[in-house]
């Protein structure tokens, strides 16, 4: 499946494309929400989870 995405207030594709990679980038736990409007890209969220690991010595 292809789709091409339109410009939204002057953003071309590329810079839309760039915006993503940068919401993925170095994200090891989440999520990227792309909200898209008549066919428009316009919003990405990113959602970021830290998971915390069990200290492997005794509880206090």
């Amino acid at each position: 499946m292809s789709a091409t995405i339109r410009s939204v207030d002057g953003q071309d594709e590329q810079t839309i494309l760039r915006e993503i990679q940068s919401a993925l980038r170095d994200l090891r736990f989440g999520s990227v929400e792309i909200t898209v409007h008549n066919a428009q890209v316009v919003q990405i969220e990113r959602k970021e989870k830290f998971r915390l690991q069990p200290s492997s010595g005794k509880p206090a």
